[in-house]
């Protein structure tokens, strides 16, 4: 059950999954894992949802683990466990048909930047701050952050950002390419204009897109070459192609309907 660790709602087409443990700074705990994937694939389900925006509770988006819980898994099957259980979150959101956007404010600190980071768009406040605190405590980045990082920052950016531990402000991760839009005012209504070119496109083409750029390191060419091929070739027998062509024509905006 979603219960109390996470809050989930839908507002028209966007569903809203924020981590709710404020007094523990929005920590990952497995009751809070669970109820996020739980929601994320009830938003997946859900024919009238666009995209989804996830957020945190109180003054922070995540301090990350949950240092109480860690300090209690005494041996290597009792982490492991609780690993599977927060990866099961970055692979959600990574393989969901709908595009995820989160909103940062405060601080995403150690898994709780993974889980920001790992959104198909960030917004975040102008005051928030991207933390990789893993090394302070012994540890590297986990739930796919070491690799999110290297592929999209220069190598010596990587290094320092993960060793060093600082904080890193959301106009520096805005410029670094890891954070899209950067806001002054309400990060949730912030998102939620964002979201404004996704509610409004075609679910279908953005749902292949989504899977297309996750996916393309892992093809060649002639693959990739394939794969965009199968894919246009079924869009363009798609009732939003003809939508889009016909909306083209009558000089109006397109209602897309993911059919």
């Amino acid at each position: 059950m979603m219960a109390d660790a996470v809050k989930y709602e839908k507002k028209e087409s966007i569903a809203f999954i924020s981590m709710n443990r404020p007094e523990k700074r929005n920590a990952l705990s497995i009751e809070m894992a669970n109820g996020f994937v739980e929601a994320l694939k009830d938003a997946e389900n859900d024919s009238a949802i666009k995209t989804v925006i996830i957020s945190g509770e109180g003054k922070i988006f995540s301090a990350g683990g949950d240092l109480e819980v860690l300090h209690t898994l005494d041996n290597s099957v009792k982490i492991m466990e609780y690993m599977k259980q927060a990866l099961e979150i970055i692979q959600t959101i990574r393989e969901l048909d709908k595009y995820v956007i989160s909103a940062v404010h405060g601080f995403a600190a150690g898994a709780g930047f993974s889980i920001a980071v790992a959104a198909d768009f960030v917004v975040a406040k102008k005051d928030a701050a991207f933390v990789c605190s893993f090394t302070n405590v012994g540890i590297i980045p986990d739930l796919g952050l070491l690799k999110k990082l290297t592929d999209n920052l220069p190598s010596a950016i990587a290094k320092e950002w993960i060793s060093s531990g600082r904080p890193v402000s959301a106009e520096e991760a805005y410029h670094r390419g890891i954070v899209n839009k950067v806001t002054e005012g309400d990060v949730l209504e912030a998102a939620a204009d964002y979201a404004g070119f996704i509610v409004n496109g075609p679910p279908l083409a953005n749902k292949f897109v989504k899977h297309m750029v996750n996916h393309a390191d892992e093809w060649s060419t002639g693959t990739n070459d394939l794969q965009e091929t199968a894919i246009q070739t079924l869009l363009l027998q798609s009732e939003d192609n003809k939508e889009g062509i016909q909306a083209f024509f009558e000089k109006r905006n397109p209602a897309f309907k993911g059919k």
